[in-house]
């Protein structure tokens, strides 16, 4: 890694599923700024049309709950965690994130993914859910999506996505863009490789289990250094570049938070993202994690 690819320092965040006890747009506004004021960094919302096959709860918008985060927060960075980018027009991703870094005045991180393996929200609503196709979707898309943000004529003849000499301004106010993360499952390589391309990774672990209680649990550190080693000797490209990872901390402060961090900082982390959801306690549990701050080694 050169200099100037360097890592950036280490900084925190919150993952919040906007359903079930979170799936109230007030209710997470309210929470981004509890966030923001207990001294989190990031505020990342899930996007999903449903969850689960089953699942009957309720479900809120994520993008029209940044734009309200945008407004009722000054500091604090937040995004969708992730999009699945191959359900999406991307012309119309490339509006709305311009305008929700020009409303939060530079704040946004745009994470994307394929979605979850064999996930019901393509098929179920008539999409195409093969993976090979999703992912062929999610590089058109970026490739559209970043052309778009240049603010000069832009054309692009793709498999999926077509466009013909349009000029999209504003620019972002990010330079030299809206920062992209992607996510992906390990050990799968391609999302990895994709990731090398853009400004961030996010790497899940799901296995059957999980699937079955989401039940929390993290990528080893040992095959989080195997990730970042990976991600960085593919990359083509100058600049910082985030690795970040959804985590699970009591928040007392205690030796075995401080410790747990450290570790993945030393494999190269730079996003520690604490993971919210009904299934690791109750909605007042979770509210008093946010309250008392990052995991700070």
């Amino acid at each position: 890694m050169s200099e100037s690819q360097a890592s950036p320092p280490l900084r925190y965040a919150i993952s919040v599923p906007p359903h079930g006890d979170y799936g109230d747009p007030r209710f997470l506004v309210t929470l981004a700024r509890e966030a923001e004021e207990a001294g989190w960094d990031g505020f990342f919302l899930w996007d999903h049309l449903a969850f689960m096959r089953g699942f009957e709860g309720p479900i809120v918008d994520p993008w029209i709950s940044l734009a309200a985060i945008a407004t009722a927060t000054t500091r604090i960075r937040f995004g969708p965690m992730v999009t699945p980018l191959a359900r999406r027009r991307p012309w119309k991703v490339a509006r709305e994130t311009v305008t929700l870094d020009h409303l939060s005045q530079g704040r946004l991180i745009l994470g994307v993914g394929l979605g979850y393996p064999r996930d019901s929200e393509f098929e179920d609503f008539g999409e195409d859910g093969d993976e090979r196709v999703r992912a062929e979707k999610l590089d058109e898309a970026l490739d559209v999506i970043e052309g778009l943000w240049s603010g000069k004529p832009f054309s692009y003849t793709g498999r999926h996505f077509q466009i013909r000499d349009c000029t999209f301004l504003p620019r972002p106010v990010q330079e030299p863009r809206i920062p992209i993360w992607v996510g992906g499952y390990w050990p799968n390589r391609p999302p990895f490789r994709r990731a090398a391309r853009w400004d961030g990774v996010l790497p899940g672990r799901l296995s059957l289990e999980r699937r079955r209680t989401w039940t929390p649990t993290m990528i080893p550190v040992d095959q989080y250094r195997e990730i970042a080693s990976f991600v960085t000797d593919r990359r083509t490209q100058d600049g910082p570049f985030d690795f970040a990872i959804g985590g699970y901390t009591d928040g007392d402060g205690g030796p075995a938070d401080r410790e747990r961090v450290r570790t993945y900082a030393e494999a190269g982390l730079t996003w520690w993202v604490e993971n919210l959801h009904g299934f690791r306690g109750d909605l007042a549990q979770m509210r008093r994690r946010v309250a008392l701050g990052p995991p700070r080694p």
